[in-house]
Order: structure tokens, then sequence, then C-alpha cells
């Protein structure tokens, strides 16, 4: 198939703007524009800025040689549907409730201990010698399993729910052999196993976890490992499987992969609704005044110390209407899913959004590097990955070295970290480089547009040739690597005033095992992690063959 020539864009000029959430809110500090100096460090050597600096995408993009056009990143969002509004514990009348709870959170956990003891046990009996699990259970044994059942509603008395307000009733089976629910903490699992025994579909990881493994083996759940194609497909198929079998207990799906704060709907996976049976939505609200259900950014220890030292927990199950497939129109399995989350959303009276599990993929690398308000690096994944097939592990990658930039505690990177971190120095291409990512022109960056850059950079037509095309360039002797010298001289014409230490330190990330060399793989490994150094090859990739018109070939990329 033939290249693209240089000028297309990534995206057509025609296509839409990605749809964000509704109560998406704009709180950008207003601060001065360019106004920052840059003081001379030992790494980076900084020369003037120009005040009057215009927005970025009124500059010619440096990435133009790519087929490339200044991107759009979309506007910050302050929403964070994982977040746990009563994290902390606040006011007096919430400590006096726990200190009287106290004595009544010992008899409750001694009842839960007991309860999940006497479920494991009949668990391991209904399970003993039972062979043949690509079958349904026979029958003695799911009779055995209501032992089991009975104990998790004793485990959902002790948590402090002890009534639950039911509205509406579970579809036959017949009609609606898969259901699917919203996600907001570790209780719905308990209560559906409890109310509908059904087969789940859950990480692999479940499947070790003391006593609960156990409990869902005997579920036969599907497992699946999210990062898998192989295990994906694998679980679609299963899940087809057991739904048209009308032997096997109906199959529950959490369609948006994780837990949330029952205040947003984030996006959905598609395992559900690939098959292409009739579905039951169910929604699931926790109402409160003073303490917050969600299992959100809160621990499971404490969650539980919460919910044990509670009066009661109020919980109410909805069985929404069935969601049949639109046969006549041989409806796709991704408007199949945007129906029946709009069904959900409408009950539940909340916004959706395009946030995933990748965001909480990132929500925990950022917690783990000690970050201030880790919320600040949610992107909403599901739109990234529409828009670029940037996958979540990419993602975390990316974030990681924007992490390395030092952000503050508002989430932003100004020049000097973004230059430290990819040890480069000021210059003019590496000034247009940054305010080609500062769309804004606020004189800093955010994770989300530096991932939208990076991510917008990499997928460009000519990306991939172009890397290849610079090793190639510099692979002056044919031995398939690029010495330190030769990668100096590859540079040179794009920040002519670096030297020679700060040329040494760039190659570090280009010469991965330290041999003083750049073999192929360490090349355009540095790249596709570091996809905006590219442009640091911008002269000699993009020295264009002009043809009689004046117009620009891509002779020099294409080979």
């Amino acid at each position: 198939m033939a290249h693209p020539d240089l000028t297309s864009p990534l995206l057509p000029t025609s296509a839409p703007r990605p749809q964000h959430s509704a109560i998406t809110i704009d709180d950008t500090p207003q601060t001065p524009k360019n106004t920052k100096t840059h003081p001379q460090n030992h790494n980076h050597h900084h020369g003037p800025h120009n005040n009057t600096q215009t927005a970025a995408a009124s500059h010619p993009s440096p990435y133009e040689f790519l087929g490339g056009r200044p991107f759009s990143a979309p506007t910050p969002s302050t929403v964070d549907p994982f977040k746990n509004d009563t994290e902390k514990i606040d006011g007096v009348y919430e400590l006096l409730k726990i200190v009287i709870c106290l004595p009544i959170a010992a008899v409750r956990l001694l009842i839960f201990g007991v309860a999940l003891g006497i479920g494991y046990l009949a668990t391991k009996l209904a399970l003993e010698g039972w062979k043949d699990k690509q079958n349904p259970m026979p029958a003695w044994r799911c009779r055995l399993m209501w032992v089991t059942r009975v104990c998790a509603r004793c485990i959902l008395f002790s948590f402090g729910y002890h009534w639950i307000r039911r509205k509406g009733k579970p579809a036959p089976r017949d009609i609606a052999p898969i259901v699917v629910s919203n996600h907001v903490s570790y209780i719905e699992p308990i209560f559906y196993f409890y109310e509908l025994f059904p087969t789940m579909v859950a990480s692999e990881s479940h499947d070790s976890l003391p006593f609960v493994g156990t409990i869902i083996r005997a579920m036969q759940v599907i497992y699946v490992n999210r990062f898998s194609p192989s295990s994906r497909k694998h679980a679609v198929n299963e899940i087809k499987r057991k739904a048209a079998c009308d032997r096997f207990p109906r199959v529950l799906l959490f369609p948006e992969g994780t837990t949330t704060n029952g205040k947003f709907l984030i996006s959905f996976q598609l395992g559900a609704f690939i098959p292409g049976f009739a579905i039951q939505p169910v929604v699931v609200r926790y109402p409160h005044m003073h303490f917050d259900q969600s299992w959100g950014n809160i621990s499971l220890g404490r969650l539980m110390f919460r919910m044990f030292t509670q009066f009661h927990n109020f919980m109410e199950v909805e069985y929404l209407p069935v969601v049949f497939p639109l046969e006549n129109q041989k409806e796709i399995p991704t408007r199949f899913a945007k129906r029946t989350r709009q069904v959900l959303a409408r009950a539940l009276n909340v916004a959706q959004t395009s946030h995933s599990f990748g965001d909480i993929m990132l929500l925990t690398k950022a917690s783990e590097l000690q970050q201030e308000n880790p919320s600040n690096y949610l992107v909403e994944m599901a739109q990234v990955e529409s828009l670029f097939h940037i996958n979540s592990l990419e993602a975390v990658n990316f974030l990681d070295k924007f992490l390395s930039m030092k952000p503050d505690s508002s989430g932003h990177v100004t020049i000097d970290g973004f230059l430290s971190a990819l040890k480069l120095r000021f210059s003019n291409l590496t000034d247009e480089v940054f305010h080609l990512i500062d769309v804004d022109n606020n004189g800093y960056i955010t994770f989300k547009q530096f991932l939208f850059a990076s991510a917008h950079v990499m997928k460009q037509p000519l990306f991939r040739q172009a890397c290849e095309q610079a090793f190639r360039e510099y692979d002056v002797g044919g031995n398939d690597h690029v010495s330190e010298e030769q990668f100096g001289e590859s540079i040179r014409p794009a920040v002519p005033e670096m030297t020679k230490d700060e040329i040494h330190e760039l190659f570090g990330l280009f010469d991965a095992d330290g041999d003083g060399r750049s073999s192929r793989e360490e090349f355009l490994t540095c790249l596709r992690k570091n996809p905006l150094l590219i442009v640091l090859f911008s002269p000699q990739l993009g020295q264009a063959h002009t043809s009689g018109n004046g117009e620009t070939t891509s002779d020099d990329i294409n080979g």
C-alpha cells in the first residue's frame, strides 16, 4: 500500500472533536502567559523567551515532516469517578458513631468470620470430586451451594445491610441470559451470589484469593486477563457458550470493568454485548449522608472497618427492563453497549464519561510515586484508546516519563522540567515542541496534553518509517548500530548549541545497555517511548525533494 504523503494529517480535518462529559469544568488558573524566565542550570542553557508568543495552534508544527499538523487536546476535566467522598473520618457525629459501634463491630466481625468459614466448608464439599467443570454443576451440588448462599446473606448482614430494597425482578433466564450491572463496591458480587448464583466474569487474579477464590470457583467463573487478546477472546466465547445453554446459570458482568463512586458511568467493555443475547440491566445504589460506601481510592481494610461501624448501610437494587439487540439492523456490539449504557445512566441519573480501568492504572501509578493529587493524571483512557490506539500499559509508561519531569501539586510541568526529563536544552526547536503541547499557551503542560501530543506524533502516518530512516541514515558502516559520535552529528542541525556532555546525556536514552553504541532495537525502542524526540532528526528527514511546482515529496522517508 502506498504511503500517505508528507502533508496528510493524522486525523482528517472533518473528524469530529472528541466528546467530553457534560460536567467537565475548565478550572485552569489564569496565569500570565510565557512570562517565566529560564534560569541556566548545569544541563540546559536557556535562551530568551518571546513574551508575545501566540497559541501553539497558530504556529507551524515541528512535526510536519511526518505528515502531521498541530494537535488539539481536550479541555482539562475535574471529574474523578473513582474518588470516595468520605475517605477520611470527618465530623463529631461520625466519630461518636464509630465509638458507639465498636462493640457492635466486634460482633459483626465474628458473624462475618463464622459465615465465611461455613460457606467455605460447604463450597469445598460441593466441589469435592467434581472433575467435569466445563459442564453445568450437578443439581445436588447446587443445592449444597445454598448453604454458601445463605452465608453470603449473613455476610451482607454483618456489613450492616440488614435489609436491601429491591425494585423490579429478575427476568426469566430464557429471555435474558446475560445480566449487566454498575459496579460500586465489593458488596454487589456478594449480593448477586446470594440472589442469582450467576456465572460471573472475573479477573484471573481472583482465583488465588483465600476463601473467596474457592467460592467463586463454584460459580464456574469465566476468568479473563484483560491485557491478553487471546484471553479476552476466550472469555467472549465462554460467555456465548454459557449464555446459550439453559442448564448454566445466567451470566453476570460488570461492563465498567472496575468500581466507581457511583456518581458516573464510565466506558463499557464489549464482552457482554458481542454474543448478541438479550440483556437485563440492573442498577445498584448506596444512598448515604455521612459514609460513602464506594470502593474507590480507599483501602479494603478501611472500607470494611467503616462498614462495620455504621448503624445501618443502605442499598437499593433495581432490575430494569430487558434490552434486546436490534436484529433487523444487525446491531454492532458498540451500538448495543451504548444503548444499554444509556439505560443504566438514565436509571442512575448520572453522567457518562470515557474513563476506564486504564485510568485506575494511572491513579495507582501516581499514588505509588506519592503524587499529591493522583486524580490530576486521569485522562479518560477509553477516549485515548479510541483516538490513538494507545493501550493502558503504554499510557502508564508515558506517565512515568511525565512524572520524571517533576510536576507541581497541580500536575503542571514547566519547560525546565520537560527539557530535563528528555535530556534536552533550550533552543528554538525545543521551544516550538513545548509550545505545540502547551495548546493554551499557559507556560506549563499537563499529563493529558503530554500524552495526547506523544500519541499524536507516534500515530502519524510516517512516524514508523521516519524512525527506521533515522537509524539507517546514521548507521554509517552498516553495522546495525549508531555510535555516540554519529548520533551527535545527526542531531546538531536540529539543536546546534548542545555541548558534548549534553549529547552524551541524551545518547544515554538511546543506549539502554550503556555499551557506548545504540543498536537498532535500542534506537527504535527509545523513539517509541519518547516519540517527541523524532523531531531531533527532522532536518535530515525533512529535507524534501522539491518538485517543479514547489510541493514537498516524501522520497527521503519512504526510501
